[in-house]
């Protein structure tokens, strides 16, 4: 079972490690800006501008979540006509939600003003940032439904091999057109936006190079059936309300750390780098967590799924440990590959103690996510989120006339542990005492 999961985990980690190395990158570039001030009105217009982007992208998640517990299960019960059919589905939902967001730009940008304060003209940046990106919905939409197609097919290495190409054209022409072409903030925006359409293209040919024998299934009219349509968003329906608490609370984070004193905006995005990094490393094990488990329940193999849920906690409080170590003794080297702003590091530190933390208190709830992903029990996800967001701004209003930025920190670190505890309660008895 180990090394199952491993050769699942693996790719994923490597594949998800990159995603948090694109808003890195973006940082790190504009965080090494020659001018003291824009440096760091650049840093929180990224965070702003990834703020928008994460309430956008991550609201439609269940794109790639739903369509990967739904093509494990097929793929665990031998159906491939009907994995065809969840692939077509997907990425008909992806181009109608991202050609609406093209259109809905402006509108998303006036919401974003009456929520975000324009401290030193950050939010104005932010939003260039935004509107050249925007256009990179189809690509990252579609992407979504792909990707989450091909780790239900057991797929991990497909996607790490995109997303390192994608993270390496990003690289490229974000220092171009930044250190070559002064192109500031506009640059990392048309570099990501065309690394996320590179990144598109190689997919659609790597999937022809390998499952287009599967397109003599495709059947249009059998995939966007209204019936099956509404089935589709009536079992994602908990994996979206789930991922709009997640995104209130990134959001909020984002918001409450922009009405603090300057520069804590700026302090908490760099630190909020060091939350995703382990995030999406933890989350792939959780992909393999999708991919095992659906494919198990898929089959009705009780004894296989519980086996591999043992296996990916235990893995997960191995890696959880290693992440707190690393924080510990290199947690400052990370942040001066974001910043050479001395003052801003300094700052940073004071709140090392909360990002030290996270690993412990979060991976449980990473990898739930996964395996009730992979089963479709969503609905556990969304009632264990719900308390788990209650919680937070209870604590935050609470403790903030006191503690300021402390206090955000303190409630987010009791999110987490609220959506570990709550969901391994609420999952025991449905994984390990029924049977399939």
């Amino acid at each position: 079972m180990n090394k199952r999961i491993l050769s699942l985990a693996l790719p994923n980690i490597i594949t998800n490690i990159t995603v948090p190395l694109l808003g890195m990158v973006d940082t790190s570039i504009v965080g090494h800006l020659d001018t003291e001030g824009s440096s760091i009105d650049y840093i929180g217009a990224i965070s702003v501008g990834t703020m928008i982007f994460n309430f956008i992208y991550w609201n439609f998640g269940f794109l790639r979540m739903g369509t990967s517990g739904f093509t494990a299960q097929s793929y665990g019960a031998r159906d491939l006509k009907e994995s065809m059919n969840i692939l077509t589905r997907a990425l008909f939902i992806a181009l109608l939600i991202s050609f609406s967001l093209i259109i809905l730009q402006y509108p998303i940008s006036l919401l974003t003003r009456s929520f975000i304060e324009n401290k030193n003209g950050v939010l104005d940046l932010g939003l260039r940032y935004f509107f050249i990106l925007i256009w990179a919905a189809p690509a990252t939409l579609g992407m979504y439904a792909l990707k989450g197609w091909l780790i239900g097919m057991q797929d991990s290495k497909t996607p790490m091999y995109i997303a390192i190409m994608i993270n390496l054209v990003n690289i490229f022409f974000s220092l171009l057109f930044v250190i070559k072409f002064k192109m500031k903030i506009e640059g990392v925006a048309y570099g990501t936006l065309i690394a996320q359409y590179s990144g598109l293209i190689t997919t659609i040919v790597f999937w022809q190079i390998k499952y287009g024998k599967l397109k003599k299934y495709f059947n249009l009219k059998e995939s966007i059936n209204w019936d099956k349509m509404k089935l589709f968003f009536k079992v994602n329906s908990d994996i979206f309300l789930r991922t709009c608490c997640l995104i209130i609370v990134t959001t909020y984070f984002t918001i409450a750390s922009s009405k603090m004193q300057y520069p804590t905006l700026a302090v908490n995005a760099l630190l909020m780098q060091l939350f995703t990094l382990f995030s999406y490393f933890m989350d792939g094990f959780a992909y393999a967590s999708e991919s095992l488990c659906g494919k198990y329940y898929g089959a009705k193999d009780s004894k296989n799924l519980r086996k591999s849920v043992k296996y990916i906690l235990s893995w997960g409080l191995g890696i959880s440990l290693v992440f707190m170590v690393l924080y510990f003794f290199f947690g400052e080297n990370i942040l001066r590959l974001l910043t050479d702003k001395e003052h801003i590091i300094l700052a940073a530190k004071d709140y090392m103690g909360f990002v030290l933390l996270i690993p412990l208190t979060g991976f449980v709830a990473f990898l739930y996510d996964g395996i009730l992903i992979g089963m479709t029990k969503s609905a556990i996800m969304r009632n264990a989120i719900f308390i788990a967001t209650a919680l937070f701004f209870i604590i935050f209003f609470t403790l903030s006339p006191f503690f300021a930025n402390s206090a955000l920190w303190i409630a987010f670190i009791t999110y987490l542990l609220g959506r570990s505890v709550l969901m391994a309660v609420f999952s025991r008895n449905l994984i390990f005492n029924n049977k399939l």
